[in-house]
């Protein structure tokens, strides 16, 4: 059954111009040629939009009418649902209009009250309409909002369109019935806020508000002048440096009426004005008891603590020396990680929204992150040192490098494991944070890789014979807390590799994003081989934190190997502004020598990896569809006090229950304890004393690794004998 629905109608005055139409057979959208007209004048306009509702129902077709003279933005279950009362409905005084980075149909609209529906139109085109309506609507509801008095009955939009300035369409007047300016059934006792003596908005934010429509109409002008070129002669307006003068006139005014937004926000909950909905409250995370007023800071002893019936093991105040004691794990002991292998999704953003705004209007451009607290509810149920481990959850790839025929054949391969690595390090495509180590925090793990799989991406069956597996262990230790830096190491004896990596995870508040920039670098030992190689790390970046976060890899890695002079050039290239594609990554391995390219390869870094060679093969991988090996852990209860599980078990299990008051009771316990611990050392002068990790230079080295043991067997007097 086929249904013709209108996908946008405009309503001026008494015209009503259909721009579109849709046909849908059961849900399936197709969307016919359209004739956009934009003028700068108030018009209402309805039609069908995705809205996104929850993580279990996700996109769903409904449609929404822009009612100017209210100010509202309504929506319906479908048109013929319209007469009867709106399922949703938002304020737009106040609001921002944002369209979404993540492709070019998405946009979300985000009330003062601090609600947020994200949309979904057909197209870009259709998403620029909507978006161009809503923002006029709001920008003449939020005026209004910004005076004491009551806004004049008629007000002037005008703003020479493109074309023809005395056209009809270019100088509009529209009245406005103030009683029902901005929904006033919104509010209690159907009272006007103009009516209060007090404006809404302080005169500092009414004057950048104005600025803010001045900019605004600036930037209308230049997009409408590019757009007004002749493509016959001159620049055309797709002139590749026009495109990127309206792409950052756009990002500059979407990330400035966001930063005001923030400020209306604030200012609002401060003088507990009930606009379009429930006043919002900066909540603070609860601090146990015992962390009160320092009171923890002399309780802390050899006695069990208690916080809200959960019992907290102390750590005596010589834990710094007990943090240097090394521990040889038992491989026997370690079981299969039986923790889920995907995170939950982040269904706590809508709620706890208010949150977000309240810590990001405490940040600045920039400001580095390291010792902000983030709020507990966007934590992922594991350490970053585990984080790291997971990087290693195709054992089979890793372990085959070193069966590499030759030097480009090893240096490929390694550019195939390094490039497959990333996707099973993130647990979900929603960007949740791990948790930050706490200083002397250990993570130990291995995996059993089956001899006869390495070389073929096998699947490794439950209850492998030990004996015919190779044996990967892994160990990280959070080294420094200020600057946070991590060590991780891993080693396969019986295939002469291993790989030692130092990370300092730096972050930064980017306006709408957050910026993690991992400053290390990582080398791989192939002592079969004798060779050496070296690579660094991509930043990471958490977008959309206000809606649905999403993470995205970006930046130049590159690897070498001196003894070979073979390198690799890869490139994470975040998505750009106006289209192209999410994941994207290419890379190029080159013999140095004879600077010839011997492989390149492109796709997406969580896809499909295309990887052709010189002499014209190609070869495919679906990094989704790779065989993922479990690693071993040992059980809680036979960890350290200082491993991450042990650690941070009363955290995680708080997150399980989707207890979030009582994960962040301790989560701050940990965090007071370290702060009371490096006090202590501070006074005292006593040094850390890391456990399994050594400074060198400007990094740290694994105590034992491989390459010395090695050298160490072959310079040993028995090993003269054994060969004169």
């Amino acid at each position: 059954m086929q249904v013709e629905t209108a996908g946008i109608r405009v309503s001026e005055s008494e015209n009503k111009l259909d721009v579109h139409t849709q046909s849908s057979t059961q849900g399936s959208f197709r969307t016919s040629s359209k004739s956009w007209q934009y003028s700068d004048h108030m018009e209402n306009v309805d039609g069908y939009l995705m809205k996104y509702t929850n993580l279990v129902t996700g996109w769903q077709y409904r449609f929404f009418v822009l009612n100017n003279e209210a100010g509202l933005l309504e929506y319906f279950v479908n048109e013929q649902s319209r007469l009867q009362k709106p399922r949703g409905t938002l304020p737009l005084a106040g609001a921002v209009i944002s369209p979404s980075d993540e492709d070019s149909h998405t946009f979300t609209v985000n009330a003062i009250s601090g609600e947020q529906y994200k949309l979904r139109a057909t197209d870009a085109k259709e998403r620029q309409h909507w978006v161009s309506r809503l923002q006029i609507c709001t920008q003449h509801h939020t005026e209004a909002m910004g005076k004491t008095n009551p806004p004049l009955k008629t007000r002037s939009l005008s703003t020479t369109s493109q074309g023809s300035a005395s056209s009809p369409g270019s100088q509009r007047r529209i009245s406005y019935n103030t009683g029902s300016l901005l929904g006033l059934s919104q509010f209690h006792r159907g009272s006007s806020p103009y009516s209060s003596k007090r404006s809404l908005l302080p005169d500092h934010l009414v004057e950048a508000r104005e600025m803010m429509s001045q900019a605004q109409g600036q930037h209308r002008d230049l997009v409408q002048c590019i757009e007004g070129l002749p493509a016959s002669q001159g620049p055309s307006p797709l002139d590749q440096d026009l495109l990127l003068l309206k792409a950052t006139s756009l990002a500059t005014m979407t990330c400035l009426s966001d930063c005001l937004h923030i400020l209306q926000l604030q200012q609002v909950a401060r003088q507990k004005v009930p606009l379009g909905g429930p006043t919002i409250e900066w909540l603070e995370p609860k601090l146990p008891d015992i962390l009160k007023n320092g009171g923890a800071l002399a309780s802390i002893t050899k006695d069990s603590i208690k916080t809200q019936g959960t019992v907290l093991e102390p750590i005596e105040m010589d834990s710094c020396d007990i943090a240097g004691e090394q521990e040889d794990i038992d491989a026997e002991e370690e079981l299969e990680d039986s923790c889920p292998a995907e995170e939950e999704d982040l269904g706590a953003v809508e709620e706890e929204r208010s949150v977000i705004l309240h810590l990001l209007s405490q940040l600045k451009l920039g400001m580095d992150l390291t010792r902000v607290v983030l709020p507990t509810f966007i934590l992922e149920k594991r350490s970053l040192l585990e984080m790291y481990a997971d990087f290693m959850s195709h054992p089979d790839l890793f372990v085959a490098i070193t069966d590499g025929a030759g030097p480009m054949e090893r240096m490929v391969q390694f550019v195939e494991y390094y490039l497959t690595s990333f996707h099973e390090g993130r647990k979900g495509a929603i960007a949740k944070k791990p948790y930050n180590p706490i200083i002397g925090e250990t993570f130990h793990c291995s995996w059993r890789v089956p001899k006869m799989a390495t070389s073929q991406g096998g699947i490794q069956k439950e209850g492998s014979n030990p004996s015919d597996c190779y044996h990967l262990r892994f160990v990280a230790e959070q080294v420094s807390h200020h600057p946070p830096v991590s060590g991780f190491y891993a080693e396969c004896q019986e295939r002469q590799m291993c790989v030692n990596t130092h990370v300092w995870t730096k972050s930064k508040f980017m306006g709408m994003s957050i910026g993690v920039s991992m400053i290390g670098e990582g080398n791989l030992h192939l002592l079969e081989h004798g060779e050496e190689y070296t690579f660094t790390l991509p930043s990471a970046y958490a977008r959309s934190i206000l809606t649905v976060p999403w993470v995205e890899l970006g930046g130049k890695v590159n690897v070498n190997c001196a003894k070979t002079g073979y390198s690799a050039a890869i490139t994470f290239q975040t998505k750009p502004f106006y289209g192209g594609k999410l994941h994207r990554v290419n890379a190029e391995v080159k013999h140095n020598p004879t600077n010839s390219v011997v492989c390149r390869v492109q796709g997406e870094w969580n896809g499909v990896l295309e990887f052709s060679y010189c002499n014209g093969d190609t070869r495919v991988i679906d990094v989704t569809k790779l065989p993922v090996t479990r690693k071993r852990v040992r059980p809680s209860d036979r960890q350290g006090p200082y491993e991450s599980r042990r650690l941070w078990q009363h955290v995680t299990e708080s997150l399980q229950q989707r207890d979030m008051e009582k994960a962040t009771e301790h989560k701050r316990f940990l965090e007071e304890r370290q702060r009371k611990e490096e006090r202590h050392r501070t006074e005292t002068e006593t040094p850390w004393r890391t456990k399994y990790f050594e400074r060198k230079g400007e990094g740290w080295v694994y105590h034992k690794p491989l390459w010395k043991i090695v050298s160490g067997r072959s310079s040993s007097p028995a090993a003269s004998q054994a060969n004169p």
